[in-house]
């Protein structure tokens, strides 16, 4: 800790500024409703496109890690497998959307991070903490991340141009390249992007090769504003102590993701329609052996197709916003068997003001019903005092739960066995928080708390019996976060972040469990940069965990940037873990020790 009170104090001496003025015309989707991110009532964060560069993350899984109240454990590099969790609980229990579009997988909550969308599309990251189940159902159990892609630029009518977006290479054998071409005319625009990157590994069996197509086209006349969108992300990756044991070395996976979706946008005075259908496919290949596959291998196959109608109403009594959505999953797998199952989901919220629209609630209730498991509803209501132009203070009160996995509920192989009598998990979630906003400097703060029951582990009596999935934990979650940010008018940026969680946990007759919590107690982040001049800057990341069982550890990031051009291309050198830390995330898995990438991007990036 001494270390995290010295970098406060040296930082908190920095005179900087911070680039915030176009968060406020942000339109956060996390309500389904039209509201600017100023006027919303949440514990969210907005990353920008101009923030993604300053991190100096390679993709997105990187970029997360630096937001704090997430805890990204990842396994490897490259972002080849990594799992999510907000606020503690589990990696199942946080929901991950692409332009709206729901990334759930039925098998486990080990393929949210599938869809590897290289770092370059991404326009923005909305990031909303605590339970959202009412607006997006089941599974946003802890919050939901929104990743916004780029749409092609504006170019001259008819114009067409290709080119190599971004070049890099570094430690490891670190290879990557993107290229894009771009499209416009008349009313039609079209973006095609593909990456690859691979590396050698940073140890015995960690190498990686990751693909990526992106498609991305949109067609606009008069009302209506149509948009198609289409990317297969496929990774092949070593994974070394991944998931049984740090003795099984010679593990290896593939997975193949893929999503197609339609979603439009229209209006009539004061109705807004906005329909929406995709179809997500994963498949995911295990391989206990590299090079016996015939000793053990799983190979699971996904599909979820999903149609939802969103509509938002503003009158004199408020905003209202309303939809339903219907989806068809299954599975198809040598180890869990086939199943389906059909989910239709409700959902209502309505936001209004009152004493001089001072006052502002917004409550709200979802509904969703499955095939093959009970039904649910989750209501939940926020509300937000403007106590002055500068401090805003809101709270919030919400009902979520989280239906099990295919994987909790059919899973079995020489140790392990699932459940098929599974129950969802269930929980109640308070927050209240503060809001400071001045053109000096910028602080944001909340409190917390989540009761949560039902919680699945794996567990049994003695040594000699399998391990088997239970509704065996209630678990009551305390947590504080902070964020601090200044505003002064020079070239230096800083922002300071620290959660703290506490985890109650109560498991009654039970000898062995398999999951032991672990969440991230302690979490410390800074952010600082410093612009040299117009052409060169440097960015500076520093992050403090620690963990319930003790184990802490402290990684230093550096990026710098260099713009020889007036076209706005620029160098970059990336230094992640300078000062060679040793520690894990997970799984006892080793993460990289100090490392580089080096590479060249353009201005669109």
């Amino acid at each position: 800790m001494k270390y995290i009170l010295t970098l406060s104090l040296f930082f908190s001496l920095t005179i900087f500024s911070q680039n915030n003025q176009q968060l406020d015309e942000v339109i956060v989707s996390d309500s389904k409703i039209n509201v600017p991110f100023s006027k919303n009532f949440r514990s969210i964060e907005i990353i920008s496109s101009s923030d993604i560069i300053k991190s100096g993350a390679s993709n997105i899984i990187d970029l997360l890690q630096q937001s704090v109240g997430l805890d990204i454990r990842r396994r490897g590099a490259g972002g080849v497998q990594a799992d999510l969790y907000i606020r503690g609980g589990g990696f199942d229990q946080t929901l991950l959307l692409l332009d709206g579009m729901k990334m759930d997988d039925s098998q486990t909550g080990h393929h949210t991070l599938n869809m590897l969308i290289p770092i370059e599309l991404i326009e923005r990251v909305e990031i909303i903490k605590g339970p959202a189940a009412r607006i997006f159902g089941q599974n946003a159990f802890n919050g939901a991340i929104n990743i916004v892609t780029k749409s092609a630029y504006k170019t001259r009518k008819g114009e067409f141009s290709a080119f190599l977006n971004n070049i890099s290479g570094g430690s490891f054998g670190n290879f990557k390249y993107s290229v894009r071409g771009n499209i416009s005319k008349d009313n039609y625009k079209g973006l095609i992007n593909y990456s690859r990157e691979k590396s050698n590994g940073y140890r015995y069996n960690t190498d990686y090769k990751t693909d990526n197509l992106f498609l991305k086209s949109s067609l606009s006349k008069n009302n209506p504003n149509t948009i198609v969108l289409a990317t297969l992300s496929n990774r092949k990756f070593g994974a070394n102590g991944f998931y049984a044991s740090p003795d099984a070395t010679d593990q290896y996976e593939e997975t193949q993701t893929s999503l197609i979706g339609i979603y439009s946008r229209y209006s009539s005075g004061n109705l807004i329609i906005k329909p929406k259908i995709y179809w997500r496919r994963n498949q995911d290949e295990y391989i206990y052996v590299r090079s016996d596959p015939s000793i053990y291998r799983n190979l699971h196959k996904t599909n979820k197709i999903s149609a939802e109608v969103n509509f938002n109403y503003i009158s004199s009594i408020g905003n209202t916003g309303f939809g339903i959505d219907f989806s068809n999953v299954s599975i198809s797998s040598n180890n869990l068997g086939n199943h389906k199952r059909s989910i239709t989901s409700l959902y209502v919220n309505h936001i209004f003001s009152l004493i001089n629209e001072k006052l502002t609630l917004s409550p709200g209730i979802s509904f969703s019903y499955f095939s093959d498991l009970s039904s649910n509803s989750f209501p939940g209501i926020d509300l937000g005092y403007n106590v002055s132009e500068k401090i805003k203070l809101y709270g919030n009160f919400g009902k979520t739960f989280r239906i099990p996995t295919y994987t909790d509920l059919y899973y079995s192989d020489r140790t392990t066995i699932g459940n098929s009598e599974l129950e969802p998990e269930s929980a109640v979630s308070t927050e209240f928080g503060f809001k400071y906003n001045s053109s000096i400097f910028i602080l944001k703060a909340a409190v917390f708390s989540r009761e949560s029951k039902n919680i699945i582990d794996y567990v049994k009596n003695n040594e000699s019996d399998l391990w088997q999935a239970t509704n065996i934990r209630s678990l009551k979650t305390n947590g504080f976060e902070t964020d601090l940010i200044f505003n002064f008018k020079n070239a230096t940026n800083l922002k300071l972040g620290y959660a703290i969680l506490e985890d109650d946990t109560y498991v009654s007759n039970i000898n062995f469990s398999k999951y032991s919590l672990n969440s991230l107690k302690h979490n410390f982040i800074s952010k600082i940069s410093f612009k040299y001049s117009k052409k060169l800057s440097q960015n500076f990341v520093f992050r403090y965990a620690e963990r319930s069982d003790k184990t802490n550890y402290r990684i230093f990031d550096s990026n710098i940037i260099y713009k020889p051009f007036n076209d706005g291309g620029e160098f970059y050198l990336n230094l992640n873990n300078i000062f060679d830390e040793y520690y894990w995330e997970t799984n006892l898995v080793q993460m990289p020790g100090q490392n580089f990438i080096l590479g060249y991007r353009l201005s669109i990036w």
